[in-house]
């Protein structure tokens, strides 16, 4: 186990959950997150849930990256919620506590090339075929966020901010967009120019401007129109 997890308390039990307490200290529990009941009642006919959410759709630079989770039955990890809404000191704590629970997770990558090929849309659910894919257990049912998966023949349920409703789709957030985190951290070393550790590749006011001094780099998405329309020629 991950030294960084030995301080984390692990989880409850979602049965203490309906209680609203849990089994040592009731009165010093704070309220839990709904979203852990919300995949429960799916149990009883999908016994293995993967949620699957992606990071990286907007940005400039850089690849989509999808994550599959399937959580155990009753686990609730405390603190679970929207990647997008958790500081990154606590998404690299949940992210250690997702591996290390969870039933499965899977992972997939998209890089610009492909998202220039296909789009950005046709990249994402690429990348969560292929997170799916990853698994080491096959899921009876899919919730994914936003979109819907045709060629995976799998049972599945689309919504929209579908972080918010479901822990499972939750947990895939923060393993995507840690993951796309530490691979943007990366390519900063390679292209420091970019600057890509403090802005992932989005398009804040000092990526554009790093892109109208230096052009755009093997990893920008030379289809979007804010590294398209800078008129200096492609390396």
């Amino acid at each position: 186990m991950h030294a960084f997890l030995m301080e984390v308390p692990k989880c409850m039990h979602v049965n203490s959950l309906r209680m609203g307490i849990t089994s040592k200290e009731p009165s010093s529990d704070p309220i839990i997150s709904p979203i852990f009941l919300h995949d429960e009642t799916f149990r009883k006919e999908y016994p293995f849930i993967a949620g699957i959410d992606e990071a990286g759709r907007g940005p400039l630079a850089g690849p989509v990256v999808a994550a599959a989770v399937i959580l155990p039955s009753g686990l609730v990890i405390r603190g679970l919620r929207d990647s997008k809404q958790t500081a990154e000191k606590d998404r690299k704590r949940l992210f250690w506590e997702i591996v290390s629970t969870a039933d499965s997770v899977g992972v997939g990558i998209v890089d610009a090339d492909i998202i220039d090929r296909i789009n950005i849309l046709q990249s994402t659910k690429l990348a969560m075929k292929i997170a799916v894919n990853d698994l080491g257990i096959q899921p009876d049912l899919l919730l994914i966020d936003a979109v819907r998966l045709p060629d995976v023949h799998l049972h599945q349920q689309s919504f929209v901010r579908g972080e918010s409703v479901s822990a499972a789709i939750a947990a895939a957030s923060i393993i995507a967009k840690v993951v796309r985190d530490e691979i943007m951290r990366d390519y900063h070393n390679r292209y420091p120019e970019y600057n890509f550790k403090r802005h992932k590749g989005y398009g804040t006011r000092e990526h554009i401007e790093s892109i109208r001094a230096h052009g755009p780099c093997p990893i920008h998405r030379k289809s979007f129109c804010k590294v398209k329309d800078v008129h200096l020629p492609f390396r």
